[in-house]
């Protein structure tokens, strides 16, 4: 008996630290790993001087003085953002690159190119930090006053506008304008929103349906003449300016959101912690100064929600795309 007890009592003690071990192991999976543990590269998909260029230098001034670890910006424009987040899409899943940008590579590139050289699911959003309309101006040496002075123009002429790049959202306002209003705008694409605001400035061309923050201070000297903007408000720093939607126009709103992306399999625990630091950062009364001064629209989402805006605009732009046959290769 005394032997029988003694197995028993062994065994049920194995059970017991097979348990612990079982628990233990289970815990350690569901910890979020140390991060940052070594400097992050915020890999920015746009030109330098940009919103999202901004942005992602904002919070990584935050983030650098909270963790004692380097946040370095990393420009890698080109694309439509493609090149950018094809860096980070094929970058180890470990918080350490993040691709900073727009909307572009999930919700207009996937419709536009024959191929691309990531899948939707190498990247996945790890917030949407913000959105902002674009801004409608034209050279004043067009003679252009206003929205119904311009929208007669581009219904008898061609008129050159500028964009971003091919796929960016200047060139699906273009197309969408063309479909939906009858204009006869020819989409002229720059590398970025900065030298496609420097071609309307300096006359190159006629117009262009830009970021905001790029356009505003050529507006208020007078260099560029507002007509519109794409949001679904007036602008917080050009109240003046009408919306589309007030024009007749609705179906030419549009906005772009401002968002940060991950490797696809970068582990859940991670994107929290991450998601977490980005968004205590983007509160920081310093950084929504930043993002007001950029006349955009605070958002902040993390996780599901982040991924279903993302889906709901690609579905409306999809959509779009498909009428208008916008295409690059």
């Amino acid at each position: 008996m005394k032997s029988f007890a003694t197995r028993r009592a062994w065994l049920l003690g194995c059970l017991a630290a097979l348990g612990c071990i079982g628990a233990s192991a289970q815990t350690a999976s569901q910890t979020p790993p140390a991060w940052p543990s070594k400097p992050v590269k915020f890999v920015n998909s746009w030109p330098a001087g940009g919103p999202s260029d901004i942005l992602a230098r904002a919070v990584g001034d935050v983030l650098q003085k909270q963790f004692g670890q380097p946040f370095i910006v990393d420009n890698k424009p080109g694309a439509a953002g493609n090149v950018g987040a094809d860096l980070v899409a094929k970058s180890a899943p470990d918080g350490h690159t993040l691709a900073w940008g727009i909307d572009t590579t999930h919700t207009i590139n996937p419709h536009i190119y024959k191929s691309l050289p990531f899948k939707d699911s190498d990247l996945k959003p790890l917030v949407v930090i913000s959105s902002s309309g674009l801004l409608l101006g034209v050279h004043p040496s067009t003679g252009i006053k206003t929205a119904k002075d311009w929208l007669q123009a581009a219904r008898e002429r061609s008129m050159n506008f500028s964009s971003g790049g091919n796929g960016s959202p200047g060139h699906l306002w273009v197309n969408m304008a063309n479909i939906g209003a009858s204009t006869r705008l020819v989409h002229v694409p720059y590398r970025g929103n900065t030298p496609a605001v420097m071609a309307v400035l300096s006359g190159e061309v006629d117009g262009g349906t830009l970021a905001t923050p790029g356009m505003l201070p050529h507006v208020k000297a007078g260099k560029i003449t507002p007509l519109a903007v794409t949001s679904q408000k007036r602008s917080r720093l050009a109240p003046e300016v009408p919306t589309v939607g007030e024009l007749g126009l609705k179906d030419l709103e549009s906005e772009v959101l401002y968002i940060v992306m991950a490797p696809g399999n970068t582990p859940e625990p991670l994107m929290q912690t991450m998601a977490k630091a980005i968004t205590d950062a983007l509160a920081r009364p310093e950084v929504q100064a930043r993002i007001n001064d950029l006349d955009m629209r605070y958002e902040g989402l993390t996780g599901s929600a982040a991924a279903s805006r993302l889906k709901k605009l690609s579905d409306q732009y999809g959509r779009i795309i498909r009428a208008t046959g916008m295409k690059v290769d």
